[in-house]
């Protein structure tokens, strides 16, 4: 659920004045003036890609009917050997001018494009167009990963390899256009695209557009902050308004922190007018910690609230909250990384269930992941 960026180089050509050999001969000839003048900039392709697997056990011995115990996205499994993504990203720029084309493929891919499930599209996690006038502004066109949250769809990005459950309940991504504008310390930027997650929306609703915008601080080299937000008329009506802020600060070259919090107010159509709003929000904390170069842990502590039944508690008599503890470990050697993780799930209701298949409040899994980046 945090940001993307992206680089360019420039070939910039070497002059080597022209030394007169006599003094009738003239200072400039038109082969140094050929060498003297400045290169078009090349184009350049970077291609790049990862792939990933995992194991997970919940300890409780769920079934499948009970969807394992897991809530939330691309570890829906049990003591079961499972495919995450195989990823391939190219990235070309001529000039001012760029375009990203990001395809996925596996289970990972085909519940982040849920949306799109059975078609081509399910493949694309990315696909834009940038155009870059100036060294401050770049406009970007197609579909993009959310810029809300802190945790993001690659894995080899995130150090915890479960997901959190603001993530989870996104967004994931927008389709449209979007102006970014960077001076100083200051980042803004400002969009416009179809309702979240939908590439295509239903016909009934091509006209209704969500508002995307952020505006980004790096108070000092170590500190930064993303103030986020997403707004519009989704495709069932009802009004969406989330508001997402991500803090991080580098303490040390051993020790950094992450922090998110997010807010939505939704407000559902009850056939004839936009009712009264429903709300959830959530906040998680990060804790960073890398004693060696190959080796990290982190430490992940999430509340998420939903007493107003909209999004885990939806199909329970009543609303309720949840605190989710993760703590993982980072193995990298060269492109691979290596995680082994514990996750403990604790609801104020009864979400999950025990040994038994009777309705409980906590539940704790073990998984084990691989990735490999190139």
């Amino acid at each position: 659920m945090l940001q993307k960026f992206f680089a360019t180089g420039l070939a910039m050509a070497c002059f080597i004045p022209a030394i007169a050999q006599e003094a009738s001969a003239p200072t400039t000839t038109p082969a140094t003036q050929a060498a003297s003048a400045p290169e078009e900039p090349k184009p350049a392709t970077v291609i790049s890609g990862y792939a990933d697997v995992y194991y997970r056990y919940n300890f409780a011995k769920p079934t499948k009917a009970v969807g394992y115990n897991n809530l939330t996205s691309f570890t829906g499994t049990h003591n079961s050997f499972a495919l995450g993504m195989a990823s391939i990203k190219l990235e070309h720029t001529a000039g001012k001018v760029g375009v990203v084309a990001d395809l996925g493929f596996g289970p990972r891919a085909e519940e982040f494009a849920y949306n799109d499930k059975g078609t081509l599209l399910a493949a694309v996690k990315q696909l834009y167009i940038t155009y870059a006038p100036t060294d401050w502004l770049k406009f970007s066109a197609g579909t993009w990963g959310t810029h809300v949250g802190y945790e993001v769809l690659d894995p080899y990005l995130n150090r915890n390899y479960s997901m959190s459950y603001m993530f989870t309940n996104g967004p994931f991504g927008h389709t449209g256009l979007k102006a970014e504008i960077t001076k100083g310390k200051h980042g803004f930027m400002l969009g416009v695209a179809n309702a979240t997650d939908y590439r295509i929306p239903p016909d009934e609703q091509i006209n209704k557009k969500f508002v995307l915008a952020q505006y980004s601080l790096a108070a000092t080299e170590d500190i930064k902050f993303f103030l986020n937000y997403v707004g519009g008329k989704g495709p069932d009506t009802a009004k969406v308004n989330q508001v997402d802020f991500v803090a991080t600060a580098k303490v040390s070259d051993k020790f950094n922190v992450g922090f998110n919090a997010t807010y939505n107010s939704t407000k559902l159509w009850d056939g004839t007018k936009n009712i009264d709003a429903k709300n959830w929000w959530g906040s998680a904390v990060y804790l960073n910690l890398d004693p060696k170069p190959w080796f990290g842990l982190t430490l992940r502590g999430e509340y998420f609230d939903d007493k107003d039944q909209m999004k885990v508690y939806a199909a329970s008599p009543e609303g309720g909250s949840i605190i989710a503890t993760t703590l993982s470990a980072n193995f990298k050697v060269e492109g691979f990384t290596f995680i082994p993780e514990i996750r403990f799930d604790n609801a104020n209701k009864d979400l999950f269930v025990d040994k038994d298949l009777a309705p409980t409040k906590s539940t704790a899994s073990f998984l084990i992941a691989a990735i490999y980046k190139f």
